[in-house]
């Protein structure tokens, strides 16, 4: 390939989904940005695009080379930040993901502090509860909450993350608390819909003995705030983590249901793909965000 020109039309198109959205971001025009693709494929010598009046799609020869083209961008960026006063000053855009939950309730009260020690970083956060694979998808940074199943990932951990059973008081007029996890089978249990396993809720009790009960209830979601606002309205009981419901408990619009009992504990994780040093501005971000919400 005679010029690396093309590689960030490529993968900002990719990102983008459409040559329209991609002119737009890079301010061009879709003429251009199709043209430039069209010398890339030509180089290349492989149709890099799947084209139909309604999508554009990556070939499995478009989908190998975004991965490479994404490292090979990051890396010039960051030889770019090693060499230049970028080391030193934190500046340019930061592609984070996280869970939709997190973001709203803990890093949004906090941005105003990080911009006001990093003026010149501009953040693009994705709040997404699914499983994001951040290399393919162009991500510098993701949070993650329980393992890692990526282990080319490094992470740092930044605090302990424990799913207790919780339901509003309203939710047991006319119907008996449950005194053992087996009861639960009997009681509308609002399910977490990208939990592997959604209906199988594990629980240890402080001997560390664990119990897996089978659950089902009226509502099940993919999307955690809604969990919490069915709870909170009295539908049904849910297993939700301390950071998400802890001041629900603290104020009484929740209770504790079976309070000796928890999902196994897993760990907050900040995390990000291996690489020979990180730019100013990955570094500066896990860092405030390690120094905000480490226990």
């Amino acid at each position: 390939m005679d010029s690396l020109d093309g590689l960030p039309i490529f993968v900002r198109t990719v990102r983008e989904g459409s040559f329209s959205a991609a002119a737009r971001a890079l301010d061009l025009t879709p003429s251009a940005v199709s043209k430039q693709i069209g010398r890339l494929e030509d180089s290349l010598a492989v149709r890099l695009f799947n084209r139909t009046t309604r999508r554009l799609s990556l070939t499995e020869e478009g989908a190998a080379f975004y991965e490479r083209a994404s490292r090979i961008l990051a890396d010039l960026d960051d030889a770019a930040a090693s060499i230049s006063s970028l080391r030193a000053v934190p500046r340019g855009r930061l592609r984070v993901t996280m869970p939709s939950g997190f973001g709203v309730i803990h890093l949004l009260p906090v941005l105003p502090a990080f911009y006001a020690r990093y003026p010149e970083v501009a953040l693009e956060i994705d709040l997404n509860d699914r499983f994001v694979d951040m290399v393919e998808e162009g991500f510098d940074v993701a949070l993650r909450i329980g393992d890692l199943s990526d282990s080319s990932l490094i992470g740092r951990r930044l605090a302990a993350n424990r799913r207790v059973l919780a339901a509003a008081p309203g939710y047991f007029d006319g119907v008996a608390p449950p005194q053992s996890p087996a009861d639960l089978a009997a009681h509308n249990c609002l399910v977490y819909t990208y939990r592997a396993q959604r209906h199988d809720w594990h629980l240890v009790d402080d001997a560390g003995s664990e119990t897996v009960v089978t659950v089902g209830g009226t509502l099940e979601t993919n999307n955690p705030m809604m969990l919490r606002g069915a709870a909170l309205a009295g539908i049904g009981m849910v297993l939700l983590p301390l950071w998400l419901i802890g001041p629900d408990l603290k104020a009484g619009r929740l209770h504790r249901v079976l309070p000796d009992y928890h999902w196994p504990d897993s760990a907050i994780q900040v995390v990000y793909p291996p690489g020979r040093h990180l730019s100013a501005r990955v570094r500066c971000f896990i860092d405030f965000l390690v120094e905000r919400f480490a226990d």
